[in-house]
């Protein structure tokens, strides 16, 4: 997989970006993310600095640069490890501000760290959906996840995804095949309309990166 490379952001640019005008109607507590950084460790305060003067950038542009933005952001600040190297688990869900304090995460971190973050920008759950997919890499089959997002219900979703970085119809992804999706409000076989029950009882680590989310200021 890709080595990413972390993002530069100087003390300047984020400072602009605090105080563009899309900042005072911010979806997200920043004062609650800053201080649940602190907690979590030193290494995990400038990168999320880094992420709300991302998110105050583009606070009152439409859906496809907010998309632009926050899939870049993590694409560019967080380099791919697998769980058992980074958490010593094999399979950790970790919350936005654990993995920007480790700078490191696999596919399921980048999804939630991206859908998070567009949910506090206020885009409407109803327009994502995190992806379970069979993925060819390097021409074998592996487990993987995305982001899906969908401009209306019954729309081709776009698909954010750390493997590869520009957005793209879902369509122009052939390397992946829908397991289920779900998001914050429901669960789904495939990405279609069956419903396979509710997530927050089925999905165990997704209730408790939920929870981890919102203690750290994401709405």
């Amino acid at each position: 997989m890709p080595v990413r490379h972390a993002l530069p952001m100087t003390a300047a640019l984020l400072l602009l970006a605090l105080l563009w005008p899309g900042a005072a109607t911010q979806a997200w507590d920043s004062d609650r993310m800053l201080a649940a950084a602190r907690r979590i460790g030193p290494q995990a305060v400038a990168p999320t600095q880094a992420l709300q003067a991302v998110m105050a950038g583009v606070q009152r542009q439409d859906d496809n640069a907010k998309l632009d933005a926050i899939n870049n952001f993590y694409n560019r600040q967080v380099l791919f490890r697998d769980d058992m190297e980074v958490w010593g688990q094999v399979d950790y869900w970790a919350s936005p501000l654990e993995m920007l304090d480790k700078g490191q995460g696999d596919c399921e971190d980048y999804a939630i760290g991206k859908y998070f973050s567009l949910v506090a920008l206020g885009m409407a759950t109803a327009k994502l959906r995190l992806v379970y997919v069979r993925a060819q890499v390097g021409g074998a089959v592996q487990a993987h996840m995305v982001l899906a997002y969908y401009r209306a219900p019954n729309a081709e979703p776009l698909i954010l995804d750390n493997l590869i970085g520009e957005l793209r119809p879902a369509s122009q992804r052939p390397d992946l095949v829908p397991v289920f999706s779900f998001n914050s409000d429901g669960l789904w076989q495939g990405v279609g309309p069956q419903a396979a029950g509710d997530p927050l009882a089925r999905l165990s680590r997704w209730r408790e990166v939920l929870a981890k989310a919102r203690a750290e200021g994401f709405q």
